[in-house]
């Protein structure tokens, strides 16, 4: 059978879709098997006995079980949850918002297909505009999201070393421009793959520049505040009305019921209203119905700061403690953690690409994902990419632990 362009364009192997496939083999694997490659968040068990709980309330109440279950919702989600959203932000934070600023959608990487293809692409006057993103490594899922080829623009970071063997990379604000082809910035807050949370200056500073252009700046919060906090440093949230906020109930531990959450002008809500009533009818409200109690207390921001981020952090320091000792004696560089569910390993002088390092360790029962898939849009074909993995250690510590031991015994193998 022949596939369209579209149809070879989104079957082709994607880095999406190897993670994905490896998280379903291992999940699915009778033989142990030490995901680190994956983006599953862990399952703490306070918060699955809240959500048991918040099930077994929704189960109880005839309305609240239709709701989640039985009844579309409007193609813009649920309205209770959108309007407790809207509630918790502007009582928190004091940004004007009200249902008609939330759109939900079948999980972020649906929610980013939808605005990437929204704002950027192929326009009527036969032009092609870019979406920028100013830091990479950026998130793999991105990548292979436009319907077009060359739709992102990436640049290069400045890398900072730090002590402990520890780098971070920054904005190259001094090289950065916008250029006249970019329909949108985009940014991860903290950054899947690295841990790196940009400063509240470096975000504003980017606010301005996407105002100065009069293009929209998406801030992909998947990971960050006020929920689920998967940060371990000192920020402050931000949006404003040339911000598009992306959230998520994913790594807050929901990721099966995909329900991302697009915070933006009402513009871009009536848009991604639209986009979902013709792609999908309406976007499931098992996320949202199971949540909104959360959201109107504002629980939810208690069991972010209160339990899974001190969670995390405590994982954090004990993937970064094992790996370590796993490298002793080796030339290697961690991206210093500040938040998400990941380490980011620079291997300089690995005389082989991570790639197939990454076919190694699977071939041992250990899954990783490699650095290459992680810069969308940079088109110089700069060594760093290939020397760089990303580790998860959201699963259980054991796994994590043996994980990492095996990688460093890998390593060490390759580096004599």
């Amino acid at each position: 059978m022949e596939f369209s362009s579209f149809g070879k364009r989104y079957t082709r192997h994607t880095g999406a879709r190897e993670l994905m496939d490896d998280l379903g083999q291992a999940m699915a694997s009778d033989e142990p098997v030490m995901m680190l490659g994956g983006g599953n968040p862990a399952h703490i068990p306070a918060v699955l006995g809240l959500l048991a709980e918040r099930l077994r309330v929704v189960a109880d109440n005839p309305r609240e079980l239709r709701r989640m279950l039985a009844d579309y919702p409007a193609p813009e989600g649920e309205v209770r949850f959108r309007t407790a959203l809207a509630a918790l932000l502007k009582r928190e934070y004091g940004w004007p918002l009200g249902p008609e600023n939330i759109a939900l959608t079948g999980g972020s990487q649906s929610g980013f297909f939808l605005l990437f293809n929204l704002l950027a692409g192929e326009f009527d006057d036969g032009s092609m505009r870019r979406v920028l993103l100013p830091l990479t490594p950026e998130y793999v899922g991105y990548t292979d999201l436009g319907l077009q080829d060359d739709l992102f623009v990436a640049r290069r970071p400045v890398i900072e070393y730090l002590d402990n063997r520890q780098f971070k990379y920054h904005i190259d604000f001094d090289g950065l421009q916008v250029a006249d082809d970019v329909a949108a910035i985009c940014v991860s807050r903290p950054t899947n793959p690295t841990g790196n949370v940009l400063t509240d200056a470096e975000v504003q500073r980017l606010a301005g520049l996407a105002r100065d252009r009069n293009i929209p700046l998406l801030l992909d919060n998947a990971y960050g505040l006020p929920f689920p906090q998967i940060v371990f440093t000192d920020v402050t949230p931000y949006w404003d009305e040339n911000v598009i906020l992306c959230m998520s109930l994913s790594k807050l531990g929901l990721p099966a019921v995909r329900t991302g959450i697009v915070i933006a002008r009402p513009e871009i809500v009536d848009a991604l209203t639209g986009l979902n009533a013709v792609l999908s009818l309406a976007v499931s409200s098992v996320g949202a119905v199971l949540a909104r109690e959360l959201v109107e207390t504002g629980r939810i921001i208690e069991l972010s700061h209160d339990v899974i981020r001190p969670f995390y952090r405590k994982r954090m320091e004990q993937a970064l403690g094992w790996l370590t000792d796993a490298l002793a004696g080796c030339n290697y560089y961690v991206h210093r953690p500040e938040g998400a569910l990941f380490l980011w390993l620079w291997l300089p002088d690995l005389p082989i690409t991570t790639a197939e390092l990454y076919t190694r360790l699977k071939a041992r029962g250990v899954y990783v994902l490699p650095g290459h898939h992680f810069f969308p849009g940079l088109d110089d074909d700069w060594d760093h990419r290939h020397q760089c993995l990303r580790l998860s250690y959201a699963q259980d510590p054991d796994t994590v632990r043996r994980g990492i031991g095996i990688l460093g015994e890998a390593v060490k193998s390759l580096l004599g």
